[in-house]
């Protein structure tokens, strides 16, 4: 299994640091927005930053990259059709970012939706998703429409039920409790749940997940699930498709205070 080490930045983003198969020194770091916390990770660690992978445009997400890229020059991958820092190598769906000596392959995934351009990195087991995808939850849609956002979730919940969800942002405990509101018999939810906030309260990270449980506790990823249909049609007043559903239940999160 990769190895992947969590360094947490500002108030709840997470740097990913995934590690060499080949050399389990030599790390790339996913969407460094914060270089600081970076180069303590790698002092504290005896690591050494041989790459980075980027997902999307946002600072939080790209704001360390300046800094970290003075202290080191090493391959930067980034969305073909975002502005991003650092020179990157740009690539779209249907490109690989390889690192050759690392033994690190991700095939690239075009999931717009949070951002016009996010892309998103699969490989090795793992999913490096950005703000497209959280646990139990879904970025909000600052660029991109209901209709890609929902084609961008039903990518990833194509992949393998073992991929590992390596997503942006520490998020988990509220979204289950918005996830039980919109399926409140949902019993794989509730557990999750109760699972995260004792994660929570001995300040463990609730992520990595799994596509498997996303895919049983994310009403962002069971838009087409009659369950969160007959939520979202509820709340409506009226019959939804698909990508109607998915629109109520995003704006029905946006304003949850549950």
């Amino acid at each position: 299994m990769l190895q992947v080490t969590p360094v947490q930045a500002f108030t709840d983003n997470y740097i990913w640091l995934i590690h060499s198969p080949r050399d389990q020194r030599q790390v790339v770091a996913v969407d460094p927005g914060d270089a600081a916390p970076v180069h303590q990770a790698l002092a504290d660690r005896g690591l050494q930053l041989s790459g980075i992978l980027l997902t999307h445009h946002h600072r939080d997400h790209v704001g360390g990259v300046v800094e970290l890229l003075r202290q080191t020059s090493v391959a930067v991958f980034g969305p073909a059709n975002e502005s991003v820092p650092g020179e990157p190598t740009r690539v779209r769906g249907g490109d690989r970012a390889t690192f050759d000596s690392l033994g690190l392959q991700f095939d690239v995934l075009d999931v717009p939706g949070h951002t016009a351009g996010h892309v998103a990195y699969w490989g090795h087991g793992a999913l490096f998703c950005g703000d497209t995808l959280f646990s139990a939850g879904c970025g909000r849609l600052f660029e991109g429409t209901a209709e890609q956002m929902l084609a961008s979730l039903d990518q990833f919940a194509a992949l393998p039920e073992e991929t590992r969800v390596y997503c942006g942002h520490e998020y988990t405990v509220s979204n289950l409790r918005f996830a039980l509101a919109v399926e409140p018999d949902n019993e794989e939810s509730a557990r999750y749940l109760e699972e995260c906030r004792g994660k929570r309260a001995r300040n463990e990270a609730t992520v990595p997940s799994d596509i498997r449980r996303e895919r049983n506790v994310n009403p962002f990823l069971r838009c087409h699930r009659h369950s969160v249909k007959q939520a979202a049609e509820a709340r409506a007043g009226r019959e939804l498709n698909p990508v109607e559903v998915f629109a109520v239940v995003r704006e029905w999160k946006d304003g949850f205070r549950g």
